[in-house]
């Protein structure tokens, strides 16, 4: 009885989903095609009742031509192009969504030869299933992580090619509320669009006010008897849980809600996805939440008459994005109006107008440049809608940097009637200066344009040079807001939604040592003495300043990445100059060249002092290695273009800049800033925001503090939080920081210091020796965490004098330590797993996901032979993964087997030779298992795939009474189902009374099985039916499994 995930989750799930409007189908007696699990029959009918003057031949060449369309390697592109096209034969009216038909359905098998897997609830829409959700119990193991990790396996096979083609949106839920303050998304209601590779989880947080009694339908009791019927489980219509579990509120309802009802689907169908042409192929993009409800916030502001605004969205949330979605969006909007809108999007610096353009062609836009107020001119007079002979979806791109600063505008006076300008601007928070010409042309251009700014830092005061009096003497400079310019607040995102989100991470900031300081400080004299130089710039880029400072930074980012574990991150130095860039990229060359095969890292002198070491160690093998210079005056445009992709693609270890790359610069890998020089107000913000990027399994962005920016971030931040204030009122203490608190730093510091109190963290085998018996799986993850979060963290507990800890966590050792604890973690996990009965479907989920990957692979041999050991394992799982009865002694046979395999030895210690083994193993056992399986699902099938009874008609087999004919026990026991399952649908409360309710059983047991089937009943085994029969029920009802 999946009890955990069907009468807690799914099956109130799919009530929900039926009272948002979708009709509930049964799969029973229900015609399919299983290549695609398209329902033929209610494709046709929808399509006809869309298109009354199409012939049954050209809905049939439709269906045909879908089916065909799915076999392609485009992630289902060519389909998705095909199911919203607008003109022609319509296969989904978007105008009026309500003339659509929408089915609900569970366990949809999704098959493919020996492989598949059974999505717990799919949606149809016109007979195609273009959405599903998996649900689990709530406080499940690993959280949703563990789908996550299943889903990517499934959607890595190409024999799932087509399923995945035809999907278009995925939920996954553990119904429960989100953990903001976790890492990765463990608890809560997520969704998704698919991916040959790893889909993106997203958040939702729900903006709008819903009007539940009009979006939700009254509860309907025959069709929740109907769905509980068709699902075996009519024995919990009267349990409280069950009540508590439809509830429109639980977070997976609440997701439902926003997602599926018939306006929200029609929406995100319509205009929520997108198709990002990458070098392997395409990713599929679905609109984040703060994105939809942007676009929302845009419509209604122009519903009301209010043409310009801003967009507040931090950086990393998609603000390239949302004007590729708003293009769709609003070209819908304005047509309905007999309006044809025109699209801009207008950058201050030329790599800004390429990254835009890369970013909006990959989308499949045809981008038309601007870089000039002449060319803006022709454009402006022109009133063409798009550049493109072939009539596509169009964004023109305007770079703004060189135009001139001249008094004259562009005037058009002759409006194309029916054309909309339509201007997105980006960083709004700069470059935008009143008195300069642009703005003056951009107003003038076309009084009727509309005008979004964007930006992804608040809107600090910005101030200007004054104009001259009558003397000619300069005016006091003069501060002017962007809301003045460009209108208040469309829609806001702020810095701490986007981290709860996991879209961004948060920055720890360190300081460079003291020691260092004062080397740098004494080696400026010495310049200043030797060379009486007064040149700042000169001073600042002298190669004995330099040196030394290049020297502690490849030595901090080399013990960084021996700290994580991971070669693969990356480092970008922003230089006090371009001269001190380029001496700092001249000495790169000569001394970081190359992989000599050890060099000395220098030990942070603290460290060093504590554990009494040589202040030197060897490195095997440096791993950073290689440099780009990106200056304006460096290479061609083309070249810095490719050293830039080189970095993004993990070609390049570290960047040396100066002005270039602090905006607008997105690479995942970026993982440590070291910041050369004294960086204001919006612009820090922008470059320290450069490395928030969410990357592996990293939780914080890692800022190096050469110049001291505190108090300068300080004031910045200070700016922020009240313009946060005038925006947000007394909900300002919902945001936080930026960066980690020096507060929340300490007590992470305290709770390290008394997680590992009792352990000896300076000996690795002793350490094992001592996890090893720690049998409480609860105690081991606070154990990995504190381990992790010293990781994390070590350069601040070196600075802050943590001696004391320092002493216990030899940085050398942590990973060491890390990786120990985890295998114990998982060992436990996985033993757990193997001797909970309670839950068969997870044996061989950890054992899989979670253990296998940290074998260490030394030989290429060994790599196939674990791909096969991998492989067959997932089979083995799946295998195992469908079964009903725990109790089956063959199904116990194969678990024990499963035990001997890998209940006493880690997976990551196993040899060459044992794994040969367990792969022969698993190949016994897999094969077993799909015979077990393949005889419970007859066996279920028989009785209307209701669990219950195909466990009680093999108890009875197994006991031999009152009868071995398989035949007549089944008979007997489908009339007394269906006698059982009335009375209980009839009565509300008989298994509420346990006594009554068994008294009602065993007069049934001899009314059918005795009086009407003629079977020999006797005093013992009426009662050991009857306990059998009533230990199904309420485990059902109550909801637990059968002992």
């Amino acid at each position: 009885m999946k009890f955990n995930e069907d009468s807690r989750v799914k099956i109130p799930a799919i009530l929900h989903l039926t009272r948002l409007g979708y009709t509930y189908l049964s799969l029973k007696g229900l015609n399919w095609d299983e290549s695609s699990n398209i329902v033929p029959s209610i494709f046709r009918k929808s399509v006809s009742a869309l298109n009354p003057s199409a012939t049954p031949v050209e809905i049939e060449n439709a269906l045909g031509q879908l089916n065909l369309l799915l076999d392609n390697e485009d992630l289902g592109k060519q389909f998705y192009e095909k199911i919203t096209e607008t003109s022609g034969l319509k296969i989904i009216d978007f105008e009026d969504f309500n003339r659509n038909s929408l089915h609900v359905v569970t366990e949809f098998t999704c098959k493919k030869d020996d492989e598949e897997f059974r999505p717990d609830i799919t949606l149809l829409i016109n007979g195609l299933p273009l959405v599903f959700i998996e649900v689990k119990k709530p406080n499940n193991r690993d959280g949703i992580l563990a789908e996550r990790n299943r889903i990517v396996t499934r959607f890595r096979n190409p024999k799932f090619k087509r399923f995945i083609n035809i999907t278009q949106l995925m939920v996954f839920s553990n119904n429960m509320e989100y953990d903001d303050g976790s890492p990765e998304p463990l608890e809560g209601a997520f969704y998704a669009s698919p991916s040959y590779y790893q889909p993106i989880f997203n958040y939702f947080r729900e903006e709008e006010v819903l009007n539940l009694a009009e979006l939700l339908q009254p509860e309907d009791k025959q069709t929740e008897d109907f769905v509980l019927a068709d699902n075996n489980l009519t024995s919990i219509k009267h349990s409280p849980e069950f009540a508590t579990n439809k509830n429109p509120d639980t977070p997976t309802n609440r997701l439902s809600t926003s997602l599926f009802s018939r306006d929200r689907l029609a929406f995100l169908l319509r205009f929520g996805l997108a198709y990002v042409r990458i070098e392997t192929g395409f990713e599929k993009h679905i609109m984040r939440y703060p994105q939809i409800f942007a676009a929302k916030a845009i419509e209604s502001k122009l519903e009301s008459g209010i043409r310009k605004g801003i967009i507040w969205h931090t950086q990393g949330s998609g603000k390239t994005a949302l004007a590729f979605y708003c293009v769709h969006f609003l070209t819908d909007y304005f047509q309905k109006k007999g309006v044809i809108p025109k699209f801009y999007f207008i950058v201050d610096r030329i790599d800004l107008l390429d990254q835009a353009s890369r970013e909006f062609r990959s989308r499949g836009l045809h981008v038309h440049h601007i870089s000039s107020r002449k060319e803006f001119a022709e454009d402006i007079k022109s009133n063409l809608a798009v550049h493109n002979d072939a009539g596509k979806p169009e964004m023109t791109v305007v770079n703004i940097q060189r135009f001139e600063d001249d008094s004259d505008v562009v005037r058009s006076t002759d409006y194309a009637l029916g054309l909309q300008r339509v201007y997105f601007l980006d960083e709004v928070h700069r470059s935008y200066n009143p008195q300069g010409s642009f703005l003056a042309n951009l107003n003038q251009s076309d009084r009727d344009a509309i005008k979004i700014g964007l930006t992804g830092t608040p809107l600090l005061n910005a101030s200007l040079a004054g104009t001259r009096d009558e003397d000619g003497k300069p005016t006091e400079r003069q501060a002017y807001n962007s809301k003045i310019l460009f209108g208040d607040y469309i829609h806001k995102y702020y810095y701490n939604r986007s981290i709860a989100d996991g879209y961004t991470l948060r920055l720890i900031r360190e300081a460079i040592e003291t020691k260092y300081k004062l080397q740098l400080q004494e080696t400026l004299a010495q310049i200043k003495v030797l060379k009486d130089m007064k040149n700042r710039t000169m001073v600042y880029s002298h190669q004995k300043f330099v040196e030394p400072m290049l020297d502690y930074i490849i030595n901090d980012f080399e013990n960084s990445r021996v700290m994580k574990n991971d070669r693969t991150a990356g480092a970008m130095v922003i230089c006090d100059s371009s001269e001190q860039a380029k001496e700092m990229a001249r000495i790169f060359e000569r001394k970081y060249t190359g992989r000599p095969p050890a060099l000395p890292v220098a030990l942070p002198e603290s460290t060093a002092l504590v554990a009494e070491r040589p202040a030197l160690y060897a490195v095997p093998g440096r791993t950073v290695t290689t440099c780009a210079l990106i200056l304006h005056d460096v290479g061609t445009k083309t070249e810095r273009k490719d050293q830039v992709d080189a970095f993004k693609e993990g070609k390049i270890d570290i960047l040396f800049v100066f002005n270039m790359l602090l905006t607008g610069f997105d690479a995942a890998r970026l993982k440590k800033l070291y910041l050369g020089r004294i960086i204001k107000a919006h612009n820090l913000l922008q470059a320290l925001t450069r490395v928030n990027r969410p990357y592996k399994g990293y939780r914080y962005g890692y800022v190096v503090d050469f110049v001291d920016i505190e108090s300068e971030f300080e004031k910045t931040n200070k700016d922020y939080f009240d313009e946060l204030q005038s925006e947000l009122g007394d909900e300002l203490d919902k945001y936080s920081d930026l960066f980690k608190t020096e507060a929340e730093i300490t007590a992470d510091i305290e709770a390290i210091k008394d997680a590992l109190f009792h352990f000896d963290t300076s000996n690795a085998e002793v350490f094992s020796q001592q996890i090893t018996q720690i049998v409480d799986r609860a105690e081991m993850r606070t154990i990995v965490k504190a381990l992790n979060d010293a990781k994390s963290l070590y350069n601040l507990i070196r600075l802050a004098g943590q001696y004391e800890l320092l002493a216990k966590l030899d940085f050398r050792k942590l990973n060491q330590l890390s990786t120990e604890a985890s295998n114990r973690l998982n060992l436990l996990n996985q033993r757990e797993a193997l001797e909970n009965a309670d839950d068969s479907i997870n044996i061989l989920n950890i054992a899989l996901e979670d253990v296998l990957f940290t074998f260490r692979k030394v030989s290429e041999a060994e790599m196939i032979i674990a791909d096969e050991l991998r492989e067959n394992l997932r089979r083995t799982r799946e295998g195992l993964g469908g079964n009903f009865d725990p109790c089956d002694p063959a199904f116990v046979t194969l678990k024990e087997e499963l035990e001997r395999l890998f209940k006493k030895k880690n997976l990551s210690e196993i040899t060459q030779a044992e794994m040969v083994e367990n792969i022969a193993t698993l190949k016994g056992i897999h094969s077993r298992a799909r015979e077990l399986e393949r005889k419970n699902q007859l066996l279920r099938a028989k009785y209307a795939n209701d669990e219950k009874y195909a466990r009680l008609h093999k108890r009875l087999l197994e006991k031999g009474e009152p009868t071995a004919n398989e035949r007549k026990l089944f008979e007997a026991l489908s009339a007394f189902k269906a006698e059982a399952d009335a009375r209980i649908a009839q009565n509300a409360r008989i298994l509420t009374n346990e006594a009554f309710a068994k008294t009602e059983m065993t007069r049934l047991i001899i009314e059918q099985l005795k009086n009407k089937h003629h079977l020999p009943l006797t005093a013992e085994n009426t009662q050991f039916i009857n306990n059998l029969v009533m230990k199904e029920y309420l485990a059902e009802f109550h909801g637990h499994h059968a002992a």
